[in-house]
């Protein structure tokens, strides 16, 4: 079974939920007799680390502009040739920016299976042209692909009410239980001590809300517990630079782009994990962070609802002093949570990749 895959920017260790989505679920589709080969985007993988595989992924690395209003449809329709080229059994779309392509690629005459990981013109990064772009992506996505397989339940829903497409398939994300580092070296080399920080992570951007973060900590205004902020902008703009100048202001920690040993012992050495965000699809780094067993403290939007998480785990979206009230309180939370049967049990891997093999199976 031959699957050529789009949509991403690359693997291996590309920041981003469908990066990472993608990094865990193709090694593991070869493991079930797959042919995969995933093409990624040339300004994410440096020359010197664009290599013709990864665990059994074939890599087609594919120019794309470093300009994020061309980037992925440029990106896509230069794939959606290459697979006509190619000829797969399958392309497998992700997100609803490169779905923009579905219609040629079915005019082109490939089976087209989409994943839907979120609405993203929900993003308050976008003007008004690239929401409209971005909605004409998921209409075709509904109404061209051969199968939808959906992150949440909430997508599925906005599927079903605004285009009529029903039967999608609900496959949620994954994610690997903790590699725990008690080392320290880095931890150390920070300025921190184990235990006295809370951490976020993403990019820096608006609906991550890290600006709500950092004014809530202003608040809140400990004098023994430390705010890291992990991730970057991949685009600097005005809201990233301004977001850094409002976390030096405010002795915010910055660690830029980390991955490896360093994540490690972030995750590790931790105090509490935050997720002020007003858009997720279905949030990887919150089960990244549920796998070391943190407290965690998320909005109540609905993606982070459907994980189903304790009362107290979450704050409502917009008030601030709810907000600084749930901080304050886990900040001084003790005692520490086991996710692990939940995570097996509804977050596996292995599961993941086993439901998908089984949509490309039916769909051939």
């Amino acid at each position: 079974m031959k699957i050529l895959v789009l949509g991403t920017r690359g693997i291996p260790d590309v920041l981003g939920g469908v990066e990472t989505h993608c990094q865990e679920l193709y090694p593991r589709l070869v493991d079930l007799g797959c042919d995969i080969r995933l093409i990624t985007r040339t300004p994410y993988v440096a020359i010197e680390n664009r290599a013709k595989s990864y665990n059994g992924v074939q890599l087609k690395h594919i120019f794309a502009p470093k300009k994020k209003s061309i980037e992925a449809i440029v990106h896509t329709f230069l794939g959606v040739l290459y697979a006509r080229f190619y000829c797969p059994d399958i392309l497998h779309v992700h997100a609803i920016g490169p779905s923009l392509m579905v219609p040629l690629a079915r005019l082109l005459g490939l089976r087209v299976v989409v994943t839907h990981h979120g609405p993203d013109y929900d993003r308050q990064k976008w003007g008004v042209w690239a929401k409209r772009i971005l909605k004409l992506g998921e209409y075709g996505a509904a109404k061209f692909s051969n199968q939808i397989i959906v992150i949440s339940n909430v997508i599925g829903k906005i599927l079903e009410t605004k285009y009529n497409r029903a039967g999608t398939i609900l496959i949620h994300n994954g994610v690997n239980l903790a590699v725990k580092d008690n080392n320290c070296d880095y931890i150390h080399s920070l300025g921190l001590v184990p235990g006295n920080f809370m951490i976020a992570v993403g990019r820096f951007v608006e609906e991550k809300g890290f600006h709500d973060l950092i004014n809530a900590y202003k608040r809140l205004n400990s004098q023994d517990l430390k705010l890291v902020l992990v991730g970057d902008a991949d685009h600097e703009t005005v809201y990233s630079s301004s977001l850094k100048k409002m976390a030096h202001e405010n002795g915010v920690i910055l660690t830029g782009f980390i991955k490896g040993s360093k994540l490690q012992q972030i995750f590790t050495s931790a105090k509490l994990f935050v997720m002020p965000s007003y858009h997720e699809g279905l949030p990887i780094a919150l089960l990244e962070a549920m796998s070391y067993d943190l407290p965690v403290l998320v909005s109540d939007i609905p993606a982070n609802l459907e994980v189903e998480l304790n009362n107290s785990d979450y704050f409502k979206l917009g008030d601030d002093d709810d907000f600084v009230n749930k901080l304050k309180m886990k900040s001084e939370q003790s005692d520490l949570p086991d996710y692990s049967k939940k995570l097996n049990k509804e977050y596996n891997w292995d599961i993941v990749a086993k439901e998908t093999y089984k949509v490309y199976k039916e769909l051939l």
